[in-house]
């Protein structure tokens, strides 16, 4: 073990510590001094985006609808030269209608609505290495905004998922935690860390702790294989920004679902995806594509929750879905501040601002 983390966990009225054990690796140990950086500087959270696929959520789809239709308003009113043309989005044009079961698509989220959402997103800010001129005249304000679209889209799309999975799999949501910071320094990924990708990591275990997808990067093979099907091809594609990933940040995701990997149905959704990479002129066993999720860490469920039932986890998370205080052996911070705060907006456009 390289390091402990723990995490502690608001409710109503207790606090929740969840216990994490750092993994010792090469990558795990640059991941753990940026974290300690931004822990010691203090970086904003992003509380906006921190629980996907939870239910419990009070940030539920009409809630993130209307913050869609806010930021692409605000986006078409700032004067940048970007207008996005669509009609507004709302539950009942982003989840495709009928009795929900495993074998057809209602209660799915409508993925040509969310793939123009991503598109907008794209043509607005580029990507890393690669900013548009969009992007780089917004005022802070409108940064903010673009970068809500990619945000959203991307919580939306989880919230709906798990939605759905609560009326026909209900043991197979998805929830997870995301562990941003505004303004996270990014590090360059090395050689030998790519050994840690590989499709074999899309099966991620439950309190499993990895690096943070580099957000710029546009959706991921395993994303669009998902969304647009076995049969879909990468030139046919809405989404125009398929990349690997070249650097990470403190910034990590913590698995809350169950590991699917041993089981028959997964077996062969991940055959399916070798042959749509294949036919898509991508390598399966090319680890350079950064296809799955590189771990670092992992939560000591006995001692967190003394248990490692799932559904007991679930259920003591899902009272808890506000980040307070974070430790390390080097490191604290407290983030008193909440998504619902009516200036939280305001609090990070200042910070993007750099005032």
């Amino acid at each position: 073990m390289l390091d402990h983390i723990e995490i502690d966990l608001r409710g109503a009225d207790s606090i929740f510590t969840i216990h994490i054990d750092v993994e010792d690796n090469s990558l795990s140990r640059r991941w753990m001094a940026a974290l300690n950086d931004i822990i010691k500087t203090d970086l904003h959270l992003e509380k906006n985006y921190c629980w996907m696929g939870w239910t419990e959520s009070e940030r539920n789809a009409q809630y993130l609808c209307e913050q869609i239709n806010a930021s692409i308003n605000h986006i078409n009113q700032s004067g940048i030269g970007y207008q996005i043309d669509c009609d507004a989005y709302t539950v009942e044009n982003t989840i495709e209608p009928g009795v929900i079961g495993s074998n057809h698509t209602a209660g799915d989220v409508v993925h040509e609505k969310m793939n123009n959402l991503h598109r907008y997103f794209e043509d607005l800010q580029g990507w890393s290495g690669s900013i548009s001129n969009y992007y780089t005249r917004a005022d802070p304000a409108t940064r903010w905004h673009i970068r809500q679209l990619n945000l959203l889209c991307h919580e939306y799309e989880s919230l709906v998922l798990s939605m759905r999975k609560a009326v026909h799999a209900p043991d197979w949501r998805r929830p997870s935690q995301l562990m941003c910071w505004l303004n996270a320094p990014r590090f360059a990924l090395e050689p030998e860390d790519y050994e840690l990708f590989g499709i074999e990591t899309i099966n991620r275990t439950l309190g499993g702790v990895y690096l943070g997808v580099n957000k710029a990067v546009g959706k991921h093979h395993w994303e669009v294989f998902n969304d647009e099907g076995r049969d879909s091809r990468v030139s046919e594609l809405v989404t125009t920004s398929l990349r690997s990933q070249t650097e990470g940040a403190g910034d990590f995701d913590i698995e809350w679902g169950r590991n699917p990997g041993a089981f028959p149905w997964q077996v062969t959704k991940l055959q399916e995806f070798r042959t749509w990479l294949l036919a898509n002129g991508f390598d399966p066993e090319d680890k350079s594509l950064t296809i799955g999720h590189p771990k670092v860490a992992q939560v000591d469920l006995i001692r967190s929750f003394k248990t490692d039932n799932y559904v007991d986890i679930w259920n003591a998370l899902g009272s808890h879905l506000n980040v307070h205080k974070i430790r390390t052996s080097h490191a604290t911070a407290t983030y008193s501040y909440n998504w619902s705060d009516a200036d939280y907006a305001d609090q990070q456009i200042k910070i993007i601002q750099g005032t």
